[in-house]
């Protein structure tokens, strides 16, 4: 070791150990006042910190909201009887009580909201005195069979089924967008409220002879909040998990304590700290706390099991803690200061769901050099290891020597060559599947919860009675002020749905223009030949200034969506949409009209599919850059950080082919993914590596180095990687599905990044860092270690 290092070091180690009392009174007093702090910690979701409000798309939507609504954060209620069908006196009251409780919900748009009972869902003919028409439910209406008649006919007359009445008569839909401010408070939309609320008319109205089928971004928030509690449960379950292993491996109450509680006090002092800075959890980052927990553990683990080697060599558990504080200081300050600043590269994603997790976790990770580098050995140097846990490490060590061996073969001459073509072929294999990924969503409904979800059976409900999803991409066409009548704007518009319905996954297009035709054929007897565009401006005028074609267009008449209703949301439908999109504005825009993209939730989405699949590979190279740079700075060798690196690319690679193969794409909740598997992997070969080359300058040749290197640092990585795996394997069973994705990716991740620190790190150490002073022959004539 460098007499740089050891120089910091010594002042550090004399700073902490001499002041130990002192060291331990401003950890207690920083602890009270954080875990006071952390009780204020709240867990936030909101609209727009899910989207890229950056992205050309949701600027155009921002700059036009005013005049086009909230976007793609809609809410759908499908209301259907036990019994029968709509056309009931019963249900229709009770649909009226149902869409006047909506009406009074916090943050809803009342301006916006539609239903068979609002006053702007209404019906349209053409008579022998002209166009007659007026609300689908009649102001006569009384609940009678005549009334019931009527509102039957109004309804086959108004357009709605399929869209808000069901294609079987079965159900009918309340709509309504959601502002993200509510109007009566000026605060955030609270989304747990909201779908709180939701849930109480949900049981109100069983009980009334109803079912209600409730779908939106503000459900699946809702949802996924009632899930945080099983996130808590399965913190707890990782937890406890850990400290039994951690007691099996110790053999010490002691060195088991110790470690557990370190790791929790970095996550009290994470969530103090995050709400001290006016943060919060959101529904993604409220995982990070776990990853806090681990990472922690897993430096706990090293620093108790380098004590336990200096206790039995027969150091004192003072000397035993500044031995260790000493030997791991330096490589534990490099892991935990590459995993902070590689969470941190997540900042490149401009989605502020991802931002505030990469602050959080590099928050925790800081933390934890306070906590578990300084903290831990302090406390373990008054009680160390007890005797009989000192004897019980001997013997497991005396009895693994075998496997030991075994391992150190890795490093052999002859071995290594096949390591590293094995390799070869995972590079090449993860490099061939990287093809086949997809970005954004690859399931219908919400990817975020089970497929069995209440949430996921409602929008199937919804899908399979009504002709029009829930799914909606919304283009924006613009042009001069009381220009949105002249024949060239509306032909534009004309032209363009005519080819978005010709695109795959698109099940229809609504517009304007759609009411404009209807009412010129009814202009003219109800003949189909008629219903098209006149170049008569006078008839566009009188075309688009009935109730229902208002809605389509802004008061100033130079805006006017165009609503695409797709089959669904996956990644494929949206990219064809918007490359045809694309394609039919770069060759018609001029500067009379301009269509732009995109919003509704679909359009949403297409701008968050379009951000990931900008920033994953750059926020790759970042955090893998990082890493490497602090690699390159603390060992001053270009083939040590191939040695720590290769392994973590290789299990990139293998993570994003595993993928493929589970159908996850790459989106908000899984890209965090692979940084966070990097940033905790990276430890393991850190940590092998400054061993290895510790005993490699001690003269011993590379078999017998690793050999010492797997019976000290080698053996509480495995347990590491082991543990940490175990305790996030237990997430596959989380009815929040994200959650298990992310359990099934990390459980990989934490075994393969151990196993190529085991396994891949020595053979690259074979090819880069033998020592030139022993021959080959020297070396496999060298004694083998036992």
């Amino acid at each position: 070791m460098s007499t740089h290092h050891f120089s910091t070091e010594s002042f550090l180690e004399r700073l902490i150990f001499n002041n130990r009392r002192i060291v331990l009174l401003g950890f207690f007093l920083a602890t009270i006042f954080l875990v006071w702090k952390a009780t204020g910690i709240r867990i936030d979701a909101s609209f727009e910190k899910m989207i890229p409000l950056k992205h050309p798309f949701i600027v155009n939507w921002l700059e036009r909201r005013d005049e086009l609504g909230t976007g793609g954060n809609n809410v759908r209620i499908a209301v259907a009887p036990q019994k029968g069908d709509i056309f009931d006196a019963d249900y229709m009251k009770t649909l009226q009580q149902i869409t006047d409780d909506v009406f009074y919900l916090p943050g809803v748009d009342r301006a916006s909201l539609r239903s068979l009972w609002t006053a702007n869902v209404r019906w349209l003919q053409v008579t022998e005195e002209g166009f007659e028409g007026g609300p689908v439910i009649p102001q006569t209406y009384d609940g009678s069979s005549e009334s019931l008649k009527e509102l039957r006919a109004n309804i086959l007359r108004s357009g709605t089924v399929g869209r808000i009445v069901a294609n079987d008569f079965k159900s009918s839909i309340i709509t309504f967008p959601l502002f993200e401010l509510n109007p009566e408070t000026g605060e955030k939309l609270n989304y747990a409220e909201l779908a709180a609320a939701l849930e109480e008319l949900r049981g109100k109205y069983a009980d009334q002879g109803v079912n209600l089928h409730i779908i939106g971004f503000a459900k699946i928030v809702g949802d996924l909040f009632e899930g945080v509690e099983a996130i808590a449960l399965f913190f707890l379950v990782a937890l406890g998990i850990t400290s039994l292993l951690l007691f099996m491996y110790s053999g010490c109450f002691k060195s088991t304590l110790i470690p557990i509680i370190c790791s929790l006090v970095a996550v009290l002092w994470q969530l103090g700290l995050l709400s001290s800075l006016g943060l919060g959890l959101d529904l993604y980052s409220v995982l990070v706390p776990f990853l806090v927990f681990a990472i922690g553990v897993s430096h706990g683990v090293q620093i108790i099991n380098n004590i336990g080697i200096e206790s039995y060599r027969g150091s004192d558990p003072l000397t035993a803690a500044r031995l260790s504080f000493r030997a791991l200081y330096i490589p534990g300050m490099l892991a935990l200061t590459s995993d902070a600043i590689g969470f941190l590269t997540l900042l490149v994603i401009d989605i502020d769901v991802i931002k505030d997790l990469a602050l959080a976790a590099s928050l925790g990770v800081a933390v934890i050099i306070l906590t578990n580098l300084v903290l831990l050995p302090v406390l373990m140097s008054w009680g160390g290891v007890s005797e009989g846990a000192r004897q019980r490490a001997h013997r497991k060590d005396n009895n693994h020597k075998n496997v030991w061996s075994g391992l150190s073969m890795l490093s052999h001459h002859k071995v290594a060559p096949i390591s590293i073509l094995i390799a070869l072929c995972g590079f090449g294999y993860g490099i061939y599947m990287k093809s086949e990924l997809k970005i954004g969503d690859l399931d219908p409904g919400a990817p975020e919860l089970r497929a069995d979800s209440r949430y996921n059976k409602d929008n199937a409900f919804i899908t399979g009675h009504y002709s029009t999803s829930a799914d909606i991409f919304v283009t924006m066409v613009e042009t001069g002020p009381e220009q949105c009548s002249s024949f060239e704007f509306m032909d534009a518009i004309d032209r363009y749905m005519w080819q978005m319905e010709t695109v795959p996954g698109v099940q229809d297009a609504v517009s304007m223009v759609t009411v404009a035709k209807q009412v010129i054929r009814g202009l003219n007897e109800g003949n189909p030949q008629w219903q098209a565009l006149s170049r008569n401006q006078y008839v566009l005028n009188s075309a688009i200034g009935n109730p229902t074609a208002q809605q389509l267009y802004n008061s100033a008449c130079s805006l006017a969506p165009v609503v695409l209703y797709l089959e669904d949301h996956k990644a494929e439908t949206l990219q064809r949409v918007v490359d045809a999109t694309a394609a039919f504005a770069a060759a018609n825009n001029t500067d009379d009209v301009k269509f732009l993209m995109a919003t509704g939730n679909a359009g949403v989405e297409a701008a968050t599919n379009s951000v990931i699949r900008d920033a994953q590979n750059l926020m790759l190279v970042c955090v893998y850059s990082v890493v490497s740079i602090l690699c390159l700075l603390t060992f001053r060798s270009f083939r040590a950080v191939i040695c720590v690196i290769a392994p973590l690319a290789l299990t990139s690679l293998l993570c994003q082919a595993l993928m493929v193969h589970l159908g996850i794409g790459i989106k908000v909740a899984t890209l965090p993914v692979i940084a966070l598997g990097v940033g905790i992997g990276v430890d393991y070969g850190i940590y092998i590596y400054t061993r290895l080359e510790t005993y490699l300058k001690q003269g011993m040749h590379l078999r017998e180095a690793y050999y010492e290197t797997l019976r000290t640092t080698g053996r509480a990585v495995v347990f590491t990687g082991v543990t940490l795996a175990i305790g996030v394997c237990t997430w596959i069973f989380s009815p929040i599905k994200f959650q298990a994705d992310m359990g099934m990716l990390l459980t990989f991740m934490f075994l393969w990044n151990m196993i190529g620190a085991i396994w891949l790190l020595p053979a690259l150490a074979r090819f880069f860092i033998r020592t030139e002073t022993i021959s080959e022959a020297e070396t496999e004539g060298a004694k083998t270690p036992v």
